[in-house]
């Protein structure tokens, strides 16, 4: 399997997930992308179409040693992307996995953001 058919298969089951899941203004959705080196988190009320929050590895890892490895650096990701909800008043959210198997770094930013006190 190329990576052009892989792409494809993550996008088909992405498509397949958001029919389902919207996020509102209440219950905002926590959106997932995790490239190669980099994972990306945001908060997504779809109803008026605005991203709420986000944080990535790029911009809010200060410490570049961390980069070596990636789970733990998606946990706080997703600790650092619950603290700033609850900040917000955002306490429960909708998981939108992006088509990624709920695994791996995926599974480790939604267990940060569990730990910080988001509901979902």
């Amino acid at each position: 399997m190329d990576s052009k058919e892989k792409r494809q298969k993550r996008t088909r089951r992405h498509k397949r997930i958001r029919a389902i899941i919207k996020g509102t203004s209440e219950r905002p959705r926590l959106s997932v992308f995790r490239s190669a080196s980099h994972i990306y988190a945001q908060l997504v009320d779809d109803t008026r179409g605005i991203t709420m929050l986000s944080a990535s590895d790029i911009k809010n890892v200060k410490n570049k040693k961390d980069l070596a490895d990636k789970k733990t650096v998606s946990f706080k990701i997703g600790e650092m992307l619950g603290k700033k909800a609850l900040e917000k008043g955002i306490s429960s959210v909708v998981f939108d996995r992006g088509g990624y198997k709920y695994h791996g770094r995926v599974k480790a930013l939604a267990d940060g953001a569990r730990q910080a006190g988001l509901k979902f």
